[in-house]
């Protein structure tokens, strides 16, 4: 065979994902952006052949997206229910995948599995499950604690733990995955050393855990970035939940209720910028805290 002909294997197999990549992201993304630097003209009473016409407008719309307050105030929304969601759910899965690590921790596969379940719940029958939970006829729970779970001022918090009770189980199985593939020998020598379990997972486990809790932080911050499942699942439920509740709520009304695909399309390579930057920014801050620490 020639050596031009065997170096052209590793292509064919690569094709197929190339394809796919060349379907489902490249040209998607591309026909975005497309879209985003075009707008219809209207002339006249915007009756009669050519009468509407799509035309160039080059970052006009970005910078109308950018400009717009409502997708501003969705940003400050949805930054205030990641700070509740990020902190609690990622300290509950350390915190699971510690225990559930433990040498003395008993039912470990029942565990495992109850912890993790919540997480093969679709997304909008769990919003739906604790919707109906929430609401003041139904809910069980509102004859222990007398709270309006649905109302302005607590409505974040009822998302939050939606976002938490589904997402606890998937970065508690990375974290706990991570932990198994640590050497035991580590944990024996430190208990030769007379550490402590609690000292163990201060100093041995949360260290090695360093870059797996990286990947779930970031996981979590696009996830958050991208919360809309929730708000559109309870926004039926009650009047305290806008159209506009969270960027990517705003360009579903404005591609699919006010027509304005060219708007959406803008704000939604916006929001995408915007999802790079903190990501990016965030492993940018860990890589120069570690470069520092060694």
């Amino acid at each position: 065979m020639k050596r031009s002909a065997r170096g052209a294997w590793p292509y064919l197999f690569l094709t197929p994902a190339i394809v796919l990549f060349t379907l489902f992201l490249a040209v998607p993304i591309a026909y975005t952006v497309y879209l985003a630097m075009r707008r219809t003209r209207v002339s006249g009473l915007g009756l009669g052949k050519g009468a509407r016409r799509e035309v160039f407008v080059g970052f006009d719309n970005f910078a109308a997206a950018l400009a717009d307050a409502e997708l501003w105030q969705g940003w400050l929304r949805v930054l205030g229910y990641g700070a509740l969601v990020l902190g609690v759910m990622l300290g509950l899965a350390l915190l699971f995948a510690l225990l559930l690590d433990s040498a003395r921790v008993r039912l470990a596969r029942f565990s495992r599995i109850a912890i993790f379940l919540p997480y093969a719940v679709p997304g909008v029958a769990a919003t739906l499950l604790w919707g109906f939970l929430y609401l003041p006829s139904l809910s069980p729970i509102r004859a222990v604690l007398d709270v309006d779970y649905l109302g302005a001022t607590t409505v974040t918090y009822s998302m939050a733990n939606v976002a938490v009770w589904g997402g606890v189980g998937f970065n508690m199985l990375v974290l706990y995955t991570a932990l198994r593939a640590i050497p035991r020998d580590l944990y024996e020598a430190a208990r030769l050393d007379g550490a402590s379990e609690v000292q163990i997972a201060l100093r041995v486990k949360i260290p090695m855990l360093t870059p797996a809790i990286v990947l779930t932080t970031v996981f979590s911050i696009i996830a958050t970035i991208q919360v809309f499942t929730e708000p559109t699942a309870l926004r039926p439920l009650t009047n305290t939940i806008s159209s506009t509740w969270s960027p990517l709520m705003k360009v579903y009304r404005d591609a699919f209720v006010t027509g304005d695909l060219y708007s959406a399309a803008a704000t939604s390579i916006v929001i995408a910028a915007i999802s790079l930057v903190l990501s990016f920014g965030f492993l940018r801050v860990v890589r120069d805290r570690a470069f520092r620490e060694g």
